[in-house]
């Protein structure tokens, strides 16, 4: 890729944080597919049947996780492949401009949009049916294609293996319009009109304009914040239960309400012969 106007030159985009875990976590799950069909394990049908869009399965069943999981499996080389280009070639760019968290955001909206489109036409039979599953990472890719297109519209891409350039932003006119075309021819086994659910989701959070991410929540803090809770729960809960047990046996202590113990003052005997007015240490 290049500017309009720069000298032409042949570089790669780099590996960039969050495109590696992508594919690093694709890779991973599509080799573990592999070894487990090879091998006639049958956990390799498990996770198809539970981690692939099966519409039926969301809508009836509430496996809501399937919106987002299937993303990440692939039966194919080919179809991994081309996923895994597309996500690095495309994506690394988008992350060095927005950071990790908002192409992560970006590239789930182009899954889940795309799953959403899977559901909703599956049950209107104009993209299979119900019952088929649907697997691959395509609708976050055109998710990316469709915000590169829009971010770096000017920028040049070579046409590998052919001689040429063409702007990014007519790349991704005429890659829509090819899958159009493909959506109303059928598309075989593919689910191009799901990519194109991954196309307007993609469209959609890149022209909310450069606000910050959608989960902008430190996930740490609130996770540690809620098990502070829990704990101090606990220790108000065992010193009620503290108080309850030394009142049996004659004895009264306190604590406040916090849960943390309040030793009694040192107080001098009052005209009472002598007599206790609470337990001391």
């Amino acid at each position: 890729m290049r500017r309009t106007g720069e000298p032409m030159t042949l570089s790669l985009p780099p590996f960039t944080k969050a495109v590696s875990w992508l594919i690093g976590i694709n890779t991973a799950v599509f080799l573990l597919v592999l070894l487990l069909d090879v091998f006639r394990i049958p956990f390799g049908a498990i996770l198809r049947d539970y981690f692939s869009l099966i519409p039926i399965q969301v809508v009836q069943h509430g496996w809501i996780w399937q919106l987002l999981t299937y993303g990440v499996i692939h039966f194919e080389f080919w179809h991994w492949f081309g996923n895994m280009l597309g996500l690095w070639m495309f994506g690394a760019a988008i992350e060095q401009q927005w950071g990790s968290r908002r192409f992560l955001e970006l590239f789930c909206m182009g899954v889940f949009g795309a799953a959403l489109t899977t559901v909703a036409l599956s049950y209107s039979h104009l993209l299979g049916n119900p019952y088929r599953p649907t697997i691959g990472a395509s609708g976050g890719v055109f998710a990316i294609l469709i915000a590169f297109g829009m971010l770096f519209g000017d920028n040049e891409i070579m046409m590998i293996p052919f001689p040429f350039t063409i702007k990014a932003k007519y790349f991704v006119g005429i890659l829509i319009v090819v899958t159009l075309a493909f959506a109303m021819g059928g598309g075989g086994n593919v689910a191009y009109v799901a990519h194109l659910g991954g196309l307007l989701f993609g469209y959609l959070y890149v022209r909310r304009g450069p606000k910050a991410a959608l989960v902008n929540v430190g996930f740490s803090e609130r996770y540690y914040g809620l098990r502070n809770s829990y704990y101090r729960w606990k220790r108000r809960r065992a010193a009620k239960k503290f108080e309850v047990y030394m009142r049996q046996h004659d004895r009264d202590v306190h604590f406040d309400e916090h849960g943390n113990y309040v030793p009694p003052e040192d107080q001098t005997r009052k005209g009472n012969g002598g007599g206790k007015s609470g337990w001391v240490n």
